[in-house]
């Protein structure tokens, strides 16, 4: 097993790492956005805004992300929809990162829901006889106890968003998964690049999962 390509790609495989991280975090920072306007739009009495957000929520849960990718970074663009550069990387990062924000949305806006709904009634009832709006009941009230029930499912939507994240190297986003290939393709040597990306996920994702871990105990025991 040959492992000599190392010493000459390692840079290249940090920088797909940091690709990989950069994507999933800001995927998970403004997934949590859109998942909690369409979380909102979907318990609320409205019934159009509840028709939008299910259909939103459904068609990206029932969809595979390979197929979002590809129709956000060259369907959309095919149709004249153009992404700005964003840090400095090409469109196709663009579009993956909005396929990755939407995806993770869809997944947020149900976890944001259970949440809420463990979050007492009487919590609503009582802040809305204190003179608060709905929207302020949810803003200060609801949200802030559902968002600390959650936490540990959103760091797992993190890790989730890591490993999934590799589909992007299908439309030339130079992840880890892009990174390897292409030391494949250049080396001839088929094992050792996909065995070292491998490795780095499982670096990245286990560090996680403890980060994770050590979260849940703390929060058990402030409970």
């Amino acid at each position: 097993m040959d492992f000599s390509f190392v010493g000459d790609y390692y840079l290249s495989f940090l920088q797909g790492a940091g690709v990989t991280v950069l994507l999933s975090f800001l995927a998970l920072l403004f997934g949590f956005m859109i998942g909690l306007v369409a979380c909102v739009c979907k318990i609320s009495k409205k019934l159009v805004l509840k028709w939008i957000a299910s259909v939103y929520i459904e068609v990206i849960r029932d969809t595979p992300l390979v197929v979002q990718v590809m129709i956000i970074v060259f369907g959309l663009p095919a149709l004249g929809v153009h992404y700005p550069a964003l840090f400095g990387y090409d469109e196709a990062f663009t579009g993956a990162l909005i396929a990755l924000i939407l995806n993770s949305g869809a997944y947020i806006a149900e976890i944001l829901r259970s949440g809420i709904s463990s979050v007492d009634k009487g919590q609503m009832e009582a802040s809305r006889s204190l003179g608060l709006t709905y929207i302020q009941s949810m803003r200060y009230v609801i949200v802030p106890q559902a968002i600390k029930n959650i936490l540990p499912a959103l760091a797992n939507e993190f890790i989730s968003l890591v490993k999934e994240s590799a589909i992007v190297s299908f439309v030339g986003v130079m992840d880890i998964m892009f990174i390897a290939n292409s030391v494949k393709n250049s080396t001839y040597n088929a094992f050792g690049p996909l065995l070292i990306a491998a490795l780095i996920y499982f670096v990245i994702t286990f560090t996680l999962s403890k980060l994770v871990g050590l979260l849940e105990k703390k929060m058990t025991v402030e409970r």
